[in-house]
């Protein structure tokens, strides 16, 4: 029998071609599990220099999912190549929230009005990320139905200089 093996990585480099997703129960200490989990799966992909950007956005996205829908949810987290991570979270309300019902792109969303009850931890999702959108999810032969709302955000050519010398 042949055996196949991933070429090995140079120490240090990050492997672009992973993702982990994990389910979440309708549960306050989602967020707290899936920073958990992000915290982890970064450490082990090199990818470290993200982590207190990609927990808070991470955080925010769960949080959402959890005060608005019924139901579990998933987080997923891939690696995009060149120390990119895209954070994504399914929930079953398929209401794609402002301001992820607008397109990602150079312009940041306008800040939420202090009186406003909530909206904020999406705003931070969007000013912090390099690109964020949502899409609304329809019933397939799963029956999985909602909405996956996601962010992307990598390390600087700058960051990646400064963490090498």
């Amino acid at each position: 029998m042949v055996t196949v093996s991933p070429p090995s990585l140079l120490e240090g480099e990050a492997d672009p071609t992973w993702a982990y997703a994990l389910q979440l129960p309708r549960d306050p200490r989602a967020a707290r599990i899936a920073r958990i989990t992000l915290r982890a799966v970064l450490a082990g992909h090199g990818l470290a220099q993200l982590v207190d950007v990609a927990e808070l956005l991470a955080s925010e996205l769960v949080t959402n999912a959890y005060r608005h829908s019924i139901g579990p949810a998933a987080l997923r987290l891939r690696g995009l190549g060149g120390s990119r991570l895209r954070v994504s979270v399914w929930d079953a309300n398929p209401h794609i929230p402002p301001p992820f019902d607008k397109c990602s792109g150079p312009l940041r969303p306008a800040p939420v009005p202090v009186e406003a009850d909530g909206g904020r931890g999406l705003y931070l999702v969007c000013h912090f990320a390099d690109a964020w959108g949502g899409y609304p999810l329809g019933d397939d032969l799963l029956g999985t139905s909602g909405k996956l709302l996601w962010c992307e955000l990598g390390v600087s050519a700058d960051d990646r200089a400064r963490a090498a010398a």
